[in-house]
């Protein structure tokens, strides 16, 4: 267990100037346009792989052999600072990653993480499949099925996914899908859909508010047939959890549960990059914009905004790291992960509203990036689980009783 401690390491300072800079040179002067085209920025995920920020050794490194855990975020906060949209462009198919890492074996873990990313050669994409039309945050509600094909010793997938980043366009899709419908969410298991499988497809491709540069999308699933090699676990060990499931015993989490969980800290730090992007640009306007004969700074209308935004920030940064390192070191104790989330999304659709309030009617047009912020900030109350889903984990966990 690393010691408890948020300081950060002179790596993690290194990892914080060298995602800083490459958010300065190459995604800013981008993210208008690409924000603009809706469209996926390969040449910016490019650049990104050349330099070693997208590829399976850099999340390895960042999420798997820090005993901090503090890695990640920090890398994620300077990632969306640069630009959200892009972010998650680039850190999209961690979360296929997280899928995989959650479930498989070791043997899956080496075949499968690598090929969600590619190489500088050859970019590949991940894209994780769990939200439905109808049941996003209710695991319980999927109605996507497996079935076991023992002649053949396949897996038949079939249904719609929803929402899902890298939907489609993805060369592994990490699918969960119901395998036994009468035990609800317990009855759910992962498996991976390799490369150019028949009857994966993409349906409709979502317009969005906000983080316009990510790739969102339905993936259907028609007759999807996969090697029994393809679930996540195995077989044997999938038999057994349902068999316990079925005696009334303890099982492990649902399946997506597990991704979204070991996930939130980090969709924390996304929200915070946000919110300091925002908050940053609307300091510098404060200290030059002057009505009355003096920067705006000086009215102490606007000076206690900022200073509220400063303080904001670093309570939901402070929730951040801790819920990192607790991820790491012992697990949470009282859903600080999901703390950790429902702040600093809150803070996030928060700053960015008074940064667009400081710059007045500058702020409400495309001239400035604030009004991209704003739009990009809401996400983060939404996925992964909503603020209300939040507040439910929190206070079942504070309270030990069920909350409907």
């Amino acid at each position: 267990m690393a010691e408890y401690s948020l300081e950060l390491n002179e790596d993690q300072l290194q990892l914080q100037k060298w995602i800083h800079e490459f958010g300065i040179d190459v995604i800013r002067p981008a993210a208008a346009e690409w924000d603009e085209r809706e469209e996926f920025p390969f040449p910016i995920v490019q650049q990104a792989a050349d330099i070693g920020l997208y590829g399976w050794e850099f999340m390895a490194e960042a999420m798997m052999n820090d005993p901090t855990g503090l890695t990640i975020v920090v890398a994620l906060e300077e990632l969306f600072w640069a630009d959200a949209g892009i972010g998650m462009a680039i850190m999209g198919s961690g979360l296929a990653a997280a899928g995989i890492m959650a479930s498989a074996t070791p043997d899956q873990l080496m075949e499968w993480v690598p090929q969600c990313y590619g190489t500088p050669e050859k970019l590949a994409l991940g894209a994780f499949c769990a939200s439905e039309a109808d049941a996003g945050s209710d695991v319980a509600g999927y109605r996507t099925r497996a079935v076991y094909d023992e002649a053949t010793d396949e897996w038949v997938l079939n249904g719609t996914k929803a929402w899902i980043s890298n939907g489609g366009i993805a060369d592994i899709h990490v699918v969960v899908a119901v395998v036994d419908a009468s035990l609800g969410s317990k009855g759910h298991a992962s498996f991976v859909v390799p490369p150019d499988t028949p009857g994966l497809s993409q349906g409709q491709k979502y317009s969005k508010h906000g983080i316009r540069a990510s790739h969102t999308a339905e993936v259907v699933l028609d007759d999807v047939r996969i090697p029994g090699a393809c679930l996540l676990g195995g077989k044997e060990k999938l038999d057994e959890r349902l068999a316990r499931v079925r005696e009334g015993k303890r099982g492990n989490a649902q399946a997506a549960m597990q991704t979204f969980e070991a996930t939130r800290p980090a969709v924390g730090a996304q929200a915070l990059g946000v919110a300091r992007a925002a908050y940053e640009y609307a300091l510098d306007y404060a200290k030059e914009r002057e009505t009355f004969g003096k920067p705006i700074m000086q009215h102490q209308s606007i000076a206690f905004m900022l200073a509220d935004m400063a303080t904001e920030i670093d309570a939901a940064r402070l929730l951040v790291h801790r819920a990192a390192w607790l991820a790491k070191n012992g697990e949470f104790k009282n859903a600080e992960g999901s703390m950790a989330k429902l702040k600093a999304g809150r803070v996030a659709t928060w700053v960015t509203e008074r940064a667009m309030q400081i710059l007045g009617g500058a702020g409400y047009v495309k001239d400035h990036p604030v009004e991209r912020w704003h739009r990009d900030a809401k996400i983060h109350d939404i996925f992964e689980g909503t603020e209300q889903i939040q507040q439910l984990v929190i206070s079942r966990a504070i309270s030990g009783m069920r909350i409907e």
